[in-house]
C-alpha cells in the first residue's frame, strides 16, 4: 500500500497551493448560533476555485507532474467536483485531462469540466466501474491517474482547509464535522487537527444510504454498501472508504453521522435563506447534522465544512421553493 500522508505533507501542500487556491472565509451566523445554543464556524469551501474543496487536492497532485507526465496528460473519475477540480488544475499547469463521469452527473458539473478544456467520458454508475474505466484509459494513453481521494497528495491538499480553519478561528474548537465519502477531505482534516488541535472531536457525516464509514468504524475494517442507493448528495455516493483514508479516519473519528435527503435539503434551504450562500446537498451535510440535532452544540464551538456549491439548478429551485421532495 502507498505510504500514508503525514501532517508534514499537509504543510507542504499549503506551500504548493498558496496563491493558487482560494483562502476561503470562516463565517459565523448569529441566527444559527442562537438556534443551536453555541458557536458554529463554517468554512465556506463552496467559494473555492470551481466551487468545492476538491481543487486543493487536485492542484497539489497535478502541480507535481514532471514535464513528461504533463505531455501525457491526466485521467480522473468523479461525480463532478473532483472532475472540475482536475480539469481546472490541469489547465493551470498546461496539461490535458479526461474525466470519467456518471451519466447522471449534474449538468452544471459536466459543463464545468468542459469549460476548463476537460474531455468527458460518461459511464453508468450502477452497472460499470469508474475505477476500471479510468485505469484502462490511463494505460491506453499513458496518462497519470489522479484519484478523487486515495492519493497521498490529494489527501494532504484537502488538509490545508484545516490549517486555515485553525488560523482563522479566534479560540479553541470543541468539535469538527465534515462530509465523508471516500474520506479524502476528512482524512486531511484529521491529519491537521491531530497535530494542531488534538482535543477537537471529529465526526464524519454521510448520506443515510451511503453509511459505509459508520459501518466500517463499527466493524473495525473497511465495509462497503450497495452502490445502488439513490441520494441527492451526488458528491458523497462512494460505497466504501478508501484504502489510504480509512486508517487515518479510523484512529481519529469519534463517529460517523447519517443524514437523510430531506435533512440535506433543509440545510441547503437554510444556507440560502439565512446565510445567503448556495451550497449543494453533499456540501451541506454537516450543517444538516447540526440542524437535525444529531450532535450536541449547546455551549460548544463547532466547526463545519460547507464543502461545495455546485448544485443542479432545477434541484436547487425545488428545494428553496419548498417543492422537494
Amino acid at each position: 500500500m502507498t505510504k500514508l500522508p503525514t501532517f508534514d505533507d499537509v504543510l507542504d501542500a499549503a506551500r504548493v497551493i498558496e496563491g493558487i487556491a482560494v483562502r476561503t472565509p470562516l463565517i459565523e451566523s448569529p441566527a444559527l448560533n442562537e438556534r443551536l445554543g453555541g458557536r458554529v464556524l463554517m468554512k465556506a469551501e463552496n467559494l473555492q476555485v470551481m466551487g468545492a474543496f476538491k481543487f486543493r487536492g487536485a492542484y497539489n497532485r497535478i502541480a507535481r507532474l514532471t514535464d513528461d507526465e504533463k505531455r501525457r496528460g491526466v485521467v480522473a473519475y468523479s461525480s463532478g467536483n473532483h472532475a472540475q477540480a482536475v480539469a481546472a488544475a490541469a489547465r493551470r499547469v498546461g496539461t490535458s485531462a479526461i474525466i470519467v463521469m456518471p451519466a447522471d452527473s449534474p449538468a452544471i458539473k459536466v459543463a464545468g469540466v468542459r469549460a476548463n478544456g476537460g474531455e468527458v467520458r460518461m459511464y453508468d454508475r450502477y452497472s460499470e466501474s469508474r475505477e476500471a474505466i479510468g485505469e484502462e484509459i490511463a494505460r491506453e494513453r499513458g496518462s497519470v491517474l489522479v484519484p478523487p481521494f486515495d492519493d497521498p497528495f490529494v489527501i494532504a491538499g484537502q488538509g490545508t482547509a484545516a490549517l486555515e480553519i485553525l488560523e482563522q478561528a479566534d479560540g479553541p474548537i470543541d468539535q469538527l464535522l465534515s462530509g465523508c465519502s471516500g474520506g479524502g477531505l476528512i482524512a486531511g482534516l484529521n491529519l491537521a487537527f491531530e497535530a494542531r488541535s488534538p482535543d477537537t472531536v471529529v465526526y464524519g457525516v454521510e448520506p443515510a444510504v451511503y453509511d459505509d464509514t459508520a459501518r466500517s468504524l463499527a466493524a473495525g475494517e473497511r465495509v462497503g454498501v450497495a452502490a445502488s442507493g439513490k441520494s441527492i448528495c451526488d458528491a458523497l455516493m462512494t460505497p466504501i472508504p478508501g484504502e489510504l483514508t480509512f486508517p487515518i479516519n479510523q484512529r481519529r473519528l469519534a463517529g460517523a453521522i447519517s443524514v437523510t435527503d430531506d435533512e440535506a435539503a433543509a440545510a441547503v434551504a437554510h444556507a440560502f435563506e439565512t446565510l445567503k450562500l448556495v451550497v449543494e446537498p453533499g456540501g451541506a451535510v454537516s450543517l444538516a447534522a447540526l440542524l437535525a440535532g444529531k450532535v450536541e452544540t449547546a455551549g460548544k464551538t463547532t466547526a463545519i465544512l460547507l464543502s461545495g456549491g455546485n448544485v443542479d439548478p432545477a434541484l436547487f429551485s425545488q428545494i428553496i421553493e419548498g417543492r422537494f421532495p
